[in-house]
């Protein structure tokens, strides 16, 4: 084959490629016309997405998925254009070349794989990804990767995930030559039309059913100055129950403790147990709200030690009240600023009088 028009050859292809956006043409488009179309081959690629592993996550986690693509396209069928004399080698020859090539039809190129959430509990935070071609029969060599945020307030059960795939494909061949040897045709051009498809497939990622607890009530009196008991009430608000939960808080600034743990025992998805610390509120506390970081851990149903995320308590701390001592004295210098005043204004009286 003649150099000069196998390098055009290869930037037609590459230009095809090139202008994947290009909406699917009813026609051949203009630059596809270097010589004959002895078939119209119908199929194409079409890939399959597999999820690594189980699938099966926390609420609240961020994870990595991998994603195994894999080509089962299929010639489906093929539709001879132009008849062929049988004593004329060389168009039986370029009719046969065309064929080879139309072969590659299901060949998926350039593939982009993008993950898209269509569910607001869970938020995919990796872009787009390449994966490469794929032939049919053959899958990724590594998986596709993407990382996704899970939601702490994702019901348990299965969300759905959209993975967009987009690549080029051959859609159809020409082919053209001069003579027919034993080495084969003399001065053959060969024209591949390119088209892009797209395809959605869906990813199912499922949140594990599992205990979550929250604070339903908070009560006892947090005075400056003074050591309180607290009281908090843990609702486990999740799907499955915990055996042996203890609830730990982590007490710092106005508030000290040398009781920072609570036996809650075993809780049954909507029960609720209730948990008491001691806690010290240091003389110069201001009156505002505080938040108490807190942790429960528990026994999950497969016996495995777990700890829940933090649960965060509002705890409102109160002025200092005066000791009975300090109300004396400020009763004595009541009365001390009282005697002053009259004595003041008994004088001025007087002396009007005098006068």
């Amino acid at each position: 084959m003649d150099r000069k028009k196998y390098v055009q050859m290869i930037l037609l292809t590459v230009t095809s490629i090139l202008i994947l956006t290009v909406p699917v043409q009813a026609a051949f488009p203009e630059y596809f016309d270097v010589g004959k179309n002895y078939y119209t081959v119908y199929g194409g690629p079409n890939i399959s997405a597999t999820l690594l592993g189980s699938g099966e996550f926390y609420r609240g986690d961020t994870v990595e998925v991998d994603i195994n693509l894999m080509n089962r396209g299929l010639i489906t069928g093929f539709k001879s254009e132009l008849s062929v004399d049988p004593a004329i080698q060389l168009e039986q020859k370029l009719q046969q070349t065309e064929m080879t090539y139309e072969a590659q039809k299901t060949t998926a190129i350039g593939i982009v794989a993008t993950l898209i959430s269509i569910d607001p509990a869970l938020k995919v935070k990796t872009g787009p990804q390449e994966a490469g071609s794929l032939v049919s029969g053959q899958q990724t060599e590594g998986a596709v990767q993407f990382t996704i945020e899970i939601a702490k307030n994702a019901p348990a059960g299965v969300h759905p995930i959209m993975l967009n795939l987009l690549y080029g494909y051959q859609e159809n061949v020409q082919i053209n030559g001069k003579n027919e040897t034993d080495l084969g045709v003399t001065d053959l051009e060969v024209g591949l039309w390119y088209e892009v498809k797209s395809q959605n497939l869906t990813i199912p990622v499922v949140v594990k059913h599992e205990a979550d607890f929250e604070v339903v009530d908070i009560s006892g009196e947090m005075v400056a100055g003074e050591e309180s008991l607290l009281c908090i009430t843990y609702k486990n608000v999740g799907e499955l129950p915990v055996n042996g939960a203890t609830v730990r808080i982590s007490a710092s600034d106005p508030f000290s403790t040398t009781d920072d743990q609570a036996f809650l025992g075993s809780l049954a998805p909507g029960a609720s147990a209730l948990a008491k610390f001691n806690l010290k509120v240091d003389d110069s506390a201001t009156p505002k709200m505080y938040g108490i970081n807190s942790e429960i851990k528990y026994e999950d149903v497969d016996g495995q030690d777990r700890i829940s995320d933090n649960i965060k308590i509002q705890v409102e701390t109160l002025p200092k009240v005066p000791t009975l001592e300090k109300l004396k004295n400020m009763l004595w210098v009541g009365v001390l600023v009282v005697i002053v005043v009259g004595t003041g204004l008994a004088v001025r009286s007087f002396k009007k009088k005098q006068e």
